[in-house]
């Protein structure tokens, strides 16, 4: 009998549509998604590693794809939840699903590649192994 493989770690946070969030469409623009995305993948980082060593690091979004499934709304209150799937190499490959709190519609998903440098050089750097464990760990 195959061991079922775990599932990542999610971390999770909460915000609310701004006014200044509002297009004129009058829903959140769709580049508050893109920054809603990073700003949660920020999030989770400054979280889970070691305060002591975050700036030996600098990570920077090599592509994002994003899928716009429903609007959201001025006064909504958003659950952004993050998890990582796979570190290899560079690269670290991460994912956003951003759902409306009060009913847990999904109103956006993303998938990003990021780069992990080195902040002296702002040249790749390989992540290391305990990275790893801080990213897909609870906190």
């Amino acid at each position: 009998m195959d061991t079922p493989t775990p599932l990542p770690y999610r971390f999770a946070r909460l915000i609310t549509v701004q006014p200044e969030d509002i297009d004129e469409l009058n829903h959140a623009n769709n580049v508050r998604y893109v920054q809603w995305v990073q700003d949660t993948a920020g999030a989770h980082w400054h979280a889970a590693a070691p305060a002591t060593v975050q700036a030996q690091y600098v990570w920077v979004v090599r592509e994002h794809h994003i899928r716009y499934l429903h609007p959201a709304l001025l006064g909504d209150e958003l659950r952004c939840i993050t998890w990582v799937s796979s570190m290899e190499g560079v690269t670290s490959h991460r994912h956003v699903r951003i759902e409306r709190a009060r009913d847990g519609k999904l109103l956006c998903e993303a998938e990003t590649h990021w780069i992990l440098l080195q902040p002296d050089t702002m040249r790749p750097q390989r992540i290391p192994p305990e990275m790893a464990r801080w990213v897909q760990e609870p906190v």
